[in-house]
């Protein structure tokens, strides 16, 4: 058996402590050293989750001598500078969901990848759910999808920062659902109408309710209806789908087994949730192998999220390839470092962006 992968966490709040559990869990690794800003929230999480001999830190420099791989758990906005420090010093890093706030962020963390040669992958959760899987099998089996649906309704009281934002339900929730959309049907989003509201009865300041439909390059349009101030009959935390095909229709509660008519729904035995992440994220170090949700396809998802916001506050449809080109030109006149520079504008003839990776070094 190959030795663990050493991992320093950066990030030891909320999800960090997930993630902390998650590691204990997983003979397949080992916590080499645990960053955050507050030792003392670091040492408490660790002790309080099997780690209590790992050292910490304020800073990565302090830790990475000797590590493996890097998971970054720290707050979305912090992802870019965690994540391309990583991955300059030669680690692969697991990022959490999403990848950064905006494309234009996400860019050079996609070149950082690329100068380094090392893999950039975001814990996309939702992919990792067994029910999920078997949906998604026989969706396989049915034939290409026509239309897939997902309804989310839920009347969450977070009493934080998401209930400030300008569009909590697209921006911190419908990425799950969006990235899930694309696996479900096997191709890219083109473009996107979203209407976003705010009922009058919500605590929310922003918008907590949306309507999207996207088109895919296949033709296949996918509809997201959904409510974070839905009180009552609520749906699962993965929504509830609905997919349509020649040969039939596929349901999924997003809980329970998938249900289609004539076709079974065998679970598969493998990690769920972030579980499901580090275990690939570890097959993908050790092999070299792609895995889902590498930076440059999970880009997408993120631009699905963007182009949606866009639409919602245009009123009209949004394509996601001119969402993608206007963050390129953006990041062309703010990334500082030369060598990310340099590969940003490598890919000007590829734009609206070359979804495919280039093979990994070393």
């Amino acid at each position: 058996m190959p030795d663990p992968l050493r991992l320093i966490q950066v990030g030891a709040g909320g999800m960090g402590r997930a993630w902390l559990r998650t590691i204990a869990a997983n003979d397949d690794v080992a916590l080499a050293g645990l960053v955050d800003l507050d030792l003392d929230v670091a040492r408490t999480a660790a002790a309080e989750h099997g780690h209590a001999d790992v050292p910490v830190a304020r800073s990565l420099d302090e830790l990475a001598a000797g590590a493996d791989a890097v998971i970054d758990v720290t707050v979305p906005a912090a992802h870019p500078t965690v994540s391309i420090s990583a991955l300059l010093r030669g680690l692969p890093v697991l990022c959490e969901k999403p990848l950064a706030e905006t494309v234009r962020e996400c860019l050079p963390m996609v070149a950082a990848s690329e100068v380094s040669g090392k893999l950039l992958m975001v814990s996309q959760s939702r992919r990792y759910f067994r029910a999920g899987t078997a949906f998604g099998r026989q969706l396989a089996e049915l034939g290409p999808v026509g239309s897939l649906s997902c309804e989310f309704f839920k009347a969450p009281h977070f009493a934080g920062f998401r209930e400030r934002m300008a569009e909590p339900l697209l921006v911190d929730m419908a990425i799950h659902q969006f990235d899930l959309a694309r696996k479900l049907i096997g191709a890219e989003p083109v473009s996107v109408y979203c209407e976003s509201y705010n009922p009058d009865w919500s605590w929310f300041a922003g918008n907590a309710a949306a309507n999207a439909i996207f088109t895919f390059a296949d033709g296949t349009r996918f509809s997201f209806t959904g409510s974070w101030c839905a009180a009552g009959q609520e749906t699962s935390w993965n929504g509830r789908w609905r997919a349509v095909t020649a040969a039939g229709t596929a349901t999924w509660d997003g809980d329970n087994p998938p249900v289609s008519e004539g076709l079974g729904a065998e679970l598969p035995d493998e990690p769920e949730e972030i579980a499901g992440s580090l275990a690939e994220f570890v097959e993908a170090v050790r092999s070299g192998r792609t895995p889902q949700s590498e930076v440059h396809s999970n880009l997408v998802s993120v631009a699905m999220v963007e182009a949606a916001v866009r639409s919602a506050g245009l009123g009209v449809p949004v394509r996601i390839a001119d969402v993608v080109s206007a963050a390129f030109t953006d990041a062309l006149a703010t990334v500082q470092q030369p060598e990310l520079l340099e590969t940003l504008k490598a890919w000007e003839d590829d734009l609206p962006f070359p979804l495919d990776p280039p093979a990994r070094r070393g």
